[in-house]
């Protein structure tokens, strides 16, 4: 409860320094902070795994409750980092959010299991297998979160290390107890599930400006049929989500669309009078520029 308190007295506090000029404006209700979930949210994957201590786990156990599914690996220094505010909001809201830890890329599970024990944890840890990770996107970055309502459906996801209090923000308000902030939705486009990536107009490293509207409805037709052959067996578009680092789905994306964007005119080629016998003048020596300190 300390942090919630903390987080609300702070960015509360922020809104209010500015409230007398904001009064005048009516703008202090945009400058309220918000969070976001998933409008239409999909149910999460279920799964049926073995945690570390040997007991069954899967979501259903968690029914009624908020999720917070957390994939992680002991080599993370940032998934190490918040390991005990996890611990604190699990002890804190035990009563009605279950956090969830997957691990990926274990090693030995044994040492896994010591890491787990020395840590203290209060939740329920177990090793990820790659069809669970599949169905949750991949994993492409550790941390990453899912935050799950009590239907259990997925309504927002943390890639990185984030704020524990924002976990704890958005639990409080899935659980319809008060928080500081405003409560908005938007339509994943792919970073919740890959599969909705047709839905996005926009996607990582793309430059779809140039293009008129029917063009830019043709490239991103175009992203989403055709498959990446960096071997990652998602779409161009998907890939760009996923991954947008990758060189092969950013330069195939660049070539679709250049494909697409309208040509520059050509410059026109300089008259020439073939019947022209006058002596041509004399070529002036152009000026060569100044050259401008770079500030």
């Amino acid at each position: 409860m300390l942090a919630i308190l903390l987080v609300g007295s702070l960015l509360c506090g922020a809104v209010s320094q500015a409230a007398p000029r904001a009064a005048r404006s009516g703008a202090a209700q945009n400058r309220q902070p918000t969070i976001k979930f998933v409008q239409n949210p999909e149910a999460a994957p279920d799964f049926n795994l073995q945690a570390l201590d040997g007991k069954p786990l899967t979501l259903a156990s968690a029914s009624g409750k908020v999720v917070l599914l957390n994939f992680w690996a002991t080599w993370c220094g940032p998934c190490r980092m918040e390991i005990p505010d996890l611990i604190e909001l699990q002890k804190e809201y035990k009563d009605n959010l279950q956090i969830i830890s997957l691990l990926v890329d274990v090693d030995d599970v044994e040492d896994a299991k010591a890491f787990v024990a020395g840590a203290g944890f209060n939740y329920p840890v177990a090793v990820a297998t790659p069809e669970v990770r599949m169905q949750y996107g991949g994993i492409s970055a550790l941390p990453t979160l899912f935050v799950l309502d009590t239907q259990g459906r997925i309504v927002q996801k943390h890639v990185g290390l984030s704020d524990p209090r924002l976990y704890e923000l958005e639990a409080r308000a899935l659980l319809n107890m008060p928080i500081p902030f405003k409560v908005e939705t938007f339509e994943d486009t792919g970073e919740i599930f890959l599969k909705n990536a047709s839905r996005a107009k926009e996607l990582p490293g793309v430059d779809l400006s140039r293009l008129t509207p029917e063009q830019r409805m043709a490239a991103l037709h175009s992203l989403n049929a055709e498959g990446c052959t960096c071997g990652c067996k998602l779409t161009l578009a998907q890939c760009r989500i996923y991954d947008s680092a990758c060189r092969i789905s950013k330069d195939r994306a660049a070539k679709i669309v250049a494909d697409l964007s309208p040509q520059p005119p050509e410059n026109a080629a300089p008259e020439h009078n073939v019947n022209s016998h006058a002596r041509p003048a004399a070529v002036q020596p152009v000026p060569t520029p100044e050259k401008t300190p770079l500030r």
